[in-house]
């Protein structure tokens, strides 16, 4: 399956997103004294299992748009049901695991939809600079 240009360039923003607020993350448990393996490996889990979750719903969105609607339909509900599952035991991992630090376990997994909320910012910034 070929990969689709414009899955790539979302997935390549969203990886750039997710590193820049993971480092912010970072930085934070660093200011705060309680930065430890346990928040770096806890980030690492969280931020990886977050870009896989949205390359893979882009991976889905991509072969959905090539069927009929029914069948569309059901590759959007079964993708969805997979990664939510991949998520949900992703962060009973962080949770259970002692060498994870919860907290930079879970936050991870929202910084794609923080990463989507500020892309009209990014892309009115970008237009602006080209004209």
């Amino acid at each position: 399956m070929r990969i689709d240009p414009a899955v790539r360039q979302m997935t390549w923003y969203i990886t750039v997103f997710v590193i820049l607020l993971s480092v912010l993350m970072e930085l934070v448990f660093l200011l705060l004294h309680r930065l430890d393996y346990t928040v770096l490996l806890g980030n690492l889990l969280g931020a990886a299992i977050a870009i896989v979750n949205f390359f893979l719903m882009g991976l889905a969105v991509q072969k959905a748009v090539d069927q009929e609607e029914k069948e569309a339909r059901s590759t959007i509900r079964v993708s969805q049901t997979l990664r939510t599952m991949m998520v949900f035991i992703t962060a009973g991992i962080g949770v259970l695991l002692s060498c994870f630090h919860v907290i930079a376990v879970i936050l991870p997994l929202l910084f794609p939809r923080i990463a989507i909320a500020f892309r009209p910012l990014y892309e009115k910034l970008h237009s602006n600079k080209e004209g």
